[in-house]
């Protein structure tokens, strides 16, 4: 969420942040409505003195006199009216937190102008694509790829995009995802074992509610979330607190599978594991404090390149543009993986900065140690990382003529032999 001080002082910086990212958000009538609650309030806050005032007069009257009598119809007169204008009131702020929901977070100064992801800068590479097997194919042609992922029968169980792992598909899943932990926690990262099911409020809170409520599976009647990532249960650890500066930054990571119903998907994106419905991923997330914000961004940034590069897999760090950025960050990198066999680049990891966004919705502070009162964090995550399109760049890259595939020295200890075989 915006500093509303931020519409209300500078409303033409806010639209041109609006129109950087290309989103449809109305900010004249969210300013009207700010306009609206604020005289509202005011007329509130007058009626209140008024009582306040009423009262302190009443006190020196002798009960029962004809002064004191003429001043109790007053009181219920004035207390009509405040209970009349703070019914009015609420509605007017309901709106206005609604409305308040709608605006996005503003660009940093550093993010490129674009509407597209052609529009995407190329900010750093590793590796060279050229450099994979000569017998590269798409992951879901490989020849024994159904015994190790089974599309049909999780469709069958469940739906489109719910595979099954089974055998070495299900162990090398395991091996990364203890091998991403492991490497984060080597790089500062403590390790949480969070929910995989949220409340409404913890989603609001890191922006998925109301910008991505379609997104997301909900259960009822109890109104909860399948985490789309673990961002959402790990952000929101600290809602309504108060940190002691020292702590920060606080560092942490953690695995969860994700849900999501990825709406619109269609082509070559949905192939294989490219997208699915359900899947396993490890996220850092950060809370910093606001003077080391970008610093720590490309802290983050660097601890999920660390893992690409020791799996040995070429990478590109893309830089999204305005269009491309999103609702709620302020600055984002993409780490895209080579897949061989596509001849494509698949996003494996999102690294965002959210400045306050998330912290005001949240309300997750830190007292300033000059001043003694409360402020606001910045947050940050990435993906750290997510395991089908690894998973994928893995078994095509890395496939030998003889149909086995070569894993990388450092995933060797964690799967237990150097290859893996379809068979």
């Amino acid at each position: 969420m915006l500093d509303p001080k931020l519409l209300r002082d500078s409303p033409e910086l806010v639209r041109a942040a609006i129109a950087k990212k290309h989103l449809d958000a109305d900010l004249d009538a969210v300013l009207a409505i700010d306009t609206a609650w604020r005289a509202q309030l005011t007329e509130v806050e007058t009626l209140r003195s008024q009582q306040k005032a009423a009262n302190t007069e009443m006190a020196a009257l002798k009960k029962g006199s004809p002064e004191f009598l003429a001043k109790v119809q007053e009181m219920k007169a004035v207390s009509a009216a405040v209970k009349a204008k703070e019914d009015g009131l609420k509605e007017v702020e309901e709106r206005w937190n609604a409305a308040m929901l709608t605006m996005p977070n503003l660009p940093h100064a550093s993010v490129p102008e674009g509407r597209t992801p052609d529009n995407n800068v190329v900010h750093a590479t590793f590796g060279d694509p050229a450099n994979t097997s000569p017998v590269a194919q798409p992951h879901w042609e490989i020849n024994g790829f159904e015994r190790l992922v089974d599309f049909p029968r999780g469709a069958k169980v469940t739906g489109a995009g719910f595979p099954f792992l089974i055998g070495d598909g299900a162990k090398l899943s395991r091996a990364l995802l203890q091998f991403f932990l492991d490497e984060n926690v080597k790089a500062g990262y403590t390790e949480v074992s969070p929910p995989i099911f949220v409340n409404a409020a913890s989603a609001t809170a890191t922006g998925q509610l109301p910008d991505k409520e379609g997104q997301m599976y909900e259960t009822t009647p109890d109104r909860l979330y399948a985490v789309p990532t673990a961002e959402v249960p790990l952000t929101n650890f600290y809602r309504n607190e108060i940190l002691d500066v020292e702590m920060l930054p606080v560092c942490r990571c953690a695995h969860t599978p994700c849900f999501r119903r990825e709406a619109g998907s269609y082509g070559k994106d949905v192939r294989g594991l490219n997208r699915v419905h359900q899947f396993d991923k490890v996220e850092l997330l950060k809370w910093v404090h606001p003077s080391s914000s970008y610093d720590e961004l490309e802290k983050l940034r660097a601890d999920a390149e660390s893992l690409l590069q020791k799996l040995e897999l070429p990478y590109r760090v893309l830089l999204m543009c305005g269009g491309d950025l999103g609702f709620a960050q302020s600055k984002k990198y993409d780490l895209e993986v080579w897949a061989a066999g596509q001849k494509r680049w698949l996003e494996v990891s999102s690294c965002s900065n959210f400045e306050t966004f998330q912290a005001r919705r949240a309300q997750i502070r830190f007292r300033n140690p000059e001043t003694g009162k409360p402020e606001l964090v910045h947050t940050m995550n990435g993906s750290g990382l997510a395991v089908p399109r690894v998973f994928a760049a893995l078994l095509e890259n890395n496939l030998q003529p003889d149909g086995r595939v070569k894993l990388p020295a450092a995933l060797v200890p964690y799967f237990g032999k150097e290859y893996l075989s379809f068979k």
